[in-house]
């Protein structure tokens, strides 16, 4: 797909001159600002959407991700095909509003997709951050496992992995959570791909990895392994140190650096004007 441009009457009317153009130079509150790409939430009319630019990868990118038996990410396409396939098997994520992709060569190619804001949520790394003091009620607790490990077990049964399948991407309706209910998103699908099994056992120690502070208990662990994918013993032994891998690589100071640039580059950024 070379050139291709979706976007619906209710955001062309906000825009002057050319839509993809328009939607490429566009401003707003920056979440991620990093080589090449750029997440920013804008209002438009009265609602509010986040807008991912994606200004091209460049050929030592590509020539990395080949050389390391990997397939490149080159824009926004790929974000936008995962949420149509979460929505045909029903798992939910951001709404897809509009998209575009613009350029044949794979290194300089430019692309976009906006989706809705799903408004008053919380990721589950944010929920569970308190728990090892605080832990939840025991019902509320079960209820929660039970759902990201049939979220997980949805997406890998079709073939799907995330590629970032932390507690941070995964997040809760709060006006429902307030009402005891529980509806899952799965968001930041820029990764996601039709994977084997390597992939989804990455997907599933990532998960592990990200709640290890959460103070889960082994019949926590249990109870995630009986609503998931059914698995032998060396799978899990594999998740485990796949996950104690991924714990020490955090905490390494060559990653807590580069983890405390990008956030401090985020935060001195001056805002830009919508």
């Amino acid at each position: 797909m070379k050139n291709h441009l979706f976007v619906p009457d209710e955001i062309k009317k906000h825009l002057s001159g050319d839509a993809f153009q328009a939607l490429m130079q566009m401003y707003g509150k920056a979440f991620r600002d990093v080589r090449g790409r750029k997440t920013i939430q804008v209002t438009l009319g009265s609602k509010s959407y986040f807008v991912k630019q994606h200004f091209g990868v460049g050929w030592a990118e590509i020539f990395k991700n080949l050389l390391s038996g990997k397939r490149p990410i080159l824009g926004a396409m790929t974000e936008v095909d995962a949420i149509q396939k979460l929505d045909e098997i029903g798992i939910n994520t951001t709404p897809l509003i509009a998209y575009g992709i613009r350029g044949g060569n794979p290194a300089t190619q430019q692309s976009f997709v906006i989706t809705a804001d799903l408004g008053n949520i919380i990721s589950l790394e944010d929920l569970c951050v308190t728990w090892k003091d605080n832990p939840p009620t025991i019902t509320f607790k079960r209820k929660l496992i039970i759902a990201v490990a049939q979220l997980a077990n949805t997406l890998h049964i079709n073939d799907l992995c995330h590629r970032d399948f932390y507690l941070c991407h995964l997040c809760l309706d709060k006006a429902l959570l307030q009402q005891g209910e529980i509806k899952l998103y799965l968001i930041d699908l820029h990764r996601m791909k039709h994977g084997n099994n390597a992939e989804k056992l990455k997907d599933i120690a990532a998960l592990y990895f990200s709640s290890l502070e959460a103070g889960l208990s082994t019949r926590d662990f249990l109870r995630f392994k009986k609503y998931y994918v059914q698995q032998n013993v060396i799978f899990w032994q594999k998740v485990i140190h796949r996950a104690q891998q991924l714990n020490a690589k955090f905490y390494g100071l060559k990653f807590q650096q580069k983890l405390a640039k990008e956030r401090a580059a985020l935060s001195n950024k001056a805002p830009e004007k919508l």
